[in-house]
């Protein structure tokens, strides 16, 4: 039920205690360390985004794994991005990207040409490059509010930076600064070139539409088409006026009609004709459409290019095998998996001439009702298992072929935390798998970064019981080499708020699945023992795990500020949905 004023407990020392402002503070409590975290091509420097004011305007700071000394890398100018100074674009794409970062929010190494390392960061002013150790940035190329550059990201090879302009794909070069426009006949906003769609945006989590060869040879792009959707009015609450300030219109798809037609399509980086695949999604109402979502874009040795294709009812998954010069297809692999299929990024391709799996893929399914990698050939044809039990592979951090072993993130050591791994890469002749070695330490969340050698990587680690913190570790043994970045919470106001991490309980379900919860429980000392106060409110969406071993349980300002008022709150993950229930207990 709805809270009402006679709910919360009103007096002075609550409202010092826990002042309703913090519910809504950006960023939370403990994550203010660092974010993007990469390697140089060397090895040397580990970058990352960092704001050492603890606000959310960040730059790029470099931590020399020689020295062991943090220095700036880039500062912005001009400030960076704020609200006041990105195009509507970019605020639509920040919106579906769930980002709330200013100053500087993306950035990528580059090749100069030169010794030097360098790295791209673009701004709303335009794309810098930056060298190491210089000490002014360059102005690589200008944008502006009216004609914006929107997604660059640098080629495989580091010489060149693709972007979106006026909804065109363009590419520069680095070594001679020239650009040129790799796709026309672009209108407005109906029909576009190298931009996601908004269902590929907020529900597939697809943020691209162009994608980069292996070679830097070639691009993929979308054409997308949004002439026959029809337009939504957006209102803004609050504005007097009519007109642009107090309204948007923007082509929705709604639920039952039509989606936006996507077609695939390749072309050189030099320009030449674009090639079209023999492929179009969406566009029609049948109830069942086989290739109706576009999800996912790879590539593969040999230029050969896939595309992961999801019919409407999410049930059927096809993998595409596309021969760019002529744009014909073929299936080269299908998953299936009732009530739905779970996207993933797992799709490794395996190099040619390394070893007999030459040519093919690695490939995660839930056939086996739980996340496993699979080795696949050339010809989409599963050659065995990777992993196997009742946990699930999370992510793919790395693959060294030459040795035969594969490096990726999993629950195996439980359904609440992650954990980095190793394995070997290839199935044995008796399908006897060993088990996975485990390389972090620390019980709760681990999140990796490979260096370029598969030597170390940085793994930040939180927990219920601790905010996140960056080290760089061995690739061998997971040994801790140094610490990148620790925080300790000396702030007055964090003490005062008494965030205490919640229970972790567990339920039995009616078909003898194990649930867990996660329990804010009042301190009885304040507001007496149960029956507490109650309130409902239910997520429901797929896919979102709440309940773990993780600082950001930790710091659930909404269930913290409920807790300090006297209302016990409880979490549950049922089926990938999250529940938040406050009860009478």
């Amino acid at each position: 039920m709805p809270l009402t004023d006679n709910t919360i407990p009103q007096n002075a020392e609550d409202s010092i205690l826990f002042p309703i402002e913090e519910i809504v503070q950006s960023p939370l409590p403990g994550y203010v360390g660092p974010t993007s975290i990469s390697f140089s091509a060397d090895d040397s420097l580990v970058t990352y985004l960092f704001s050492p004011d603890h606000t959310l305007s960040r730059k790029v700071f470099a931590f020399d794994l020689k020295s062991g000394r943090q220095e700036l890398f880039f500062g912005p100018p001009d400030g960076g991005l704020d609200e006041s100074n990105i195009s509507p674009e970019e605020k639509l794409r920040r919106e579906r990207l769930r980002e709330r970062g200013l100053g500087v929010t993306w950035y990528e190494w580059v090749k100069t040409g030169s010794t030097r390392k360098a790295i791209m960061v673009p701004l709303p002013a335009g794309l810098y490059l930056q060298e190491f150790h210089s000490s002014k940035p360059e102005l690589k190329f200008p944008s502006s509010a009216l004609s914006p550059i929107i997604d660059p990201h640098v080629s495989p090879d580091g010489t060149m930076l693709a972007y979106i302009r006026d909804s065109e794909l363009h590419v520069l070069n680095f070594l001679d600064n020239k650009s040129k426009q790799l796709t026309h006949g672009a209108q407005g906003n109906t029909v576009t070139h190298g931009l996601a769609e908004y269902i590929a945006q907020e529900e597939m989590d697809r943020k691209n539409g162009y994608w980069w060869s292996l070679d830097s040879k070639f691009i993929a792009f979308t054409q997308v088409d949004s002439s026959e959707i029809p337009p939504f009015r957006i209102m803004h609450q609050g504005k007097s006026s009519v007109g642009s300030e107090a309204q948007e219109d923007h082509p929705y798809p709604f639920a039952g009609a039509s989606n936006v037609k996507v077609s695939l399509g390749v072309v050189s980086v030099h320009g030449d004709s674009i090639t079209w695949m023999n492929l179009l999604c969406g566009g029609t109402e049948e109830p069942d459409n086989e290739d109706e979502y576009l999800a996912r874009v790879n590539w593969m040795q040999g230029n050969v290019l896939i595309a992961q294709v999801l019919n409407r009812s999410h049930s059927k998954l096809k993998l595409l095998k596309f021969d760019i010069k002529t744009g014909k297809k073929e299936v080269l692999h299908v998953e299936e998996q009732l009530p739905w299929i779970n996207l993933h990024d797992c799709f490794i391709p395996l190099d040619k001439g390394i070893t007999k799996y030459s040519g093919g893929f690695i490939w995660a399914s839930e056939k086996s009702r739980f996340r496993h990698l699979y080795v696949h050939d050339a010809n989409g044809t599963c050659l065995g298992p990777i992993t196997e039990g009742e946990w699930m592979v999370e992510q793919i951090a790395g693959v060294n072929e030459a040795a035969g072993i594969i490096y990726f993130t999993a629950t195996l050591d439980g359904p609440l935390e992650s954990h980095l791994y190793r394995a070997k890469l290839y199935p044995v002749e008796n399908n006897s798998l060993q088990a996975p070695v485990r390389l972090t330490n620390g019980k709760g969340k681990h999140s990796v970064v490979l260096d370029h050698h598969l030597q170390n990587f940085v793994d930040i680690h939180d927990s219920l019981d601790s905010p996140p913190r960056v080290s760089l570790c061995s690739l061998i043994n997971g040994r801790e080499i140094m610490s990148l970045f620790k925080q300790s919470f000396t702030i007055p106001r964090f003490k005062r708020q008494e965030l205490e991490p919640p229970k972790i309980v567990q339920i039995q379900a009616n078909d003898g699945t194990t649930l867990y919860g996660a329990l804010y429980d009042p301190d009885p000392t304040r507001f007496g023992p149960p029956p507490y106060k109650t309130m409902i409110s239910v997520y429901g969406g797929p896919g979102v795990q709440y309940v773990n071993d993780s600082w950001i349980a930790t710091v659930d300002m909404r269930a913290q500020y409920l807790r300090s008022q006297g209302i016990l709150v409880w979490k549950v993950s049922i089926f990938n949905l999250e529940i938040l229930t406050v009860y009478a207990i």
